[in-house]
């Protein structure tokens, strides 16, 4: 199985970079990892709802370039489902008992995600009613993942 994580804009604080290649190690035993960084578009300040749509438009067209037809794509949004960790680990386990070959998480900027990434996936899943900045998430994303591969191979995990 093959999960890869498109994520809008890049880390730039090197003590989330460490923690995020901590996760990607852990995760490599169980399946094959590729992240994909897309660089944000920038946002004029005080940007008008017309220049916000632009720019979510223009980020999800570099996203879409980069999924395959056959992906699975699970978009993290805020309106999406949300889950407990057993429950996100029965979520991956039934994508693969489905037989999805690849399964593309895709995290967007910091306006979210355009309309078109959302009506692209097959699931939307939200960590939290809260806002939380793009970069943790995909700190968050990465541990979630690694902890529902433990949970699936009944390997012990703190709770």
């Amino acid at each position: 199985m093959k999960i890869k994580i498109i994520a809008v804009g890049k880390i730039k604080q090197q003590a989330l970079n460490v923690l995020i290649g901590e996760y990607e190690k852990r995760i490599r035993p169980y399946a094959q990892l590729e992240i994909i960084e897309v660089s944000d578009v920038a946002i004029p300040r005080d940007a008008s709802e017309l220049e916000q749509y632009s720019v979510l438009e223009q980020e999800g067209n570099k996203i879409l370039k980069l999924i395959q037809p056959q992906d699975y794509i699970v978009a993290l949004a805020i309106e999406g489902q949300s889950y407990d960790s057993l429950t996100f680990s029965s979520e991956l386990m039934n994508m693969l008992v489905l037989g999805q070959a690849t399964i593309t998480f895709v995290i967007g900027g910091s306006l979210g995600l355009s309309s078109t990434i959302k009506n692209r996936a097959q699931k939307l899943i939200s960590f939290s009613a809260m806002t939380f900045p793009h970069q943790l998430m995909r700190l968050f994303l990465l541990e979630q993942i690694y902890r529902a591969w433990r949970i699936i191979k009944n390997e012990p995990y703190h709770k």
